[in-house]
């Protein structure tokens, strides 16, 4: 295959609950895909766990990653430039609880690439807290892509 880009203006887009996804490549012959996220204030994921391994690099704003495994669970607040690794099966979560917005890039392998674009959907979503059937559709998809939610 030869050399390939893609741009913020022609990349697959699709929103997962609140968050915008954009789908910015895969790496050819390896089981990773780099993902474009903005976060909006408030939004986030709950507790989960899941096969593969992740790299969020934060381009803007603010996040903070829980990591659940010690106890005390950890929580680390990442500003622009901070990397964050999760390896495979850690229990952690992501929030924006700044107030503003945020943008990550994410390096994950294809199977969370997958869940991604079973769950989004084409158009942008109202802001606000997620609805009951939004959740039942993110569990459903949790169930059928391998992924853990903690209690």
């Amino acid at each position: 295959m030869s050399a390939s880009y893609v741009t913020r203006e022609n990349a697959e887009t699709l929103w997962v609950v609140r968050d915008r996804i954009r789908f910015m490549g895969d790496v050819e012959g390896r089981d990773l895909s780099v993902l474009e996220v903005a976060v909006p204030p408030g939004s986030g994921t709950p507790p989960h766990s899941h096969e593969s391994a992740e790299i969020f690099r934060v381009l803007s704003g603010e996040i903070t990653f829980g990591l659940f495994d010690t106890t005390p669970p950890r929580q680390i607040v990442a500003g622009p430039g901070t990397v964050v690794t999760i390896g495979s099966h850690e229990p952690h979560n992501y929030v924006n609880a700044s107030g503003a917005p945020a943008e990550m890039l994410v390096v994950l392998e294809q199977s969370m690439k997958a869940f991604f674009q079973d769950l989004g959907r084409a158009h942008e979503p109202q802001m606000g807290p997620p609805s009951e059937a939004e959740i039942g559709e993110v569990m459903s998809a949790c169930q059928r892509h391998g992924i853990d939610v903690l209690a």
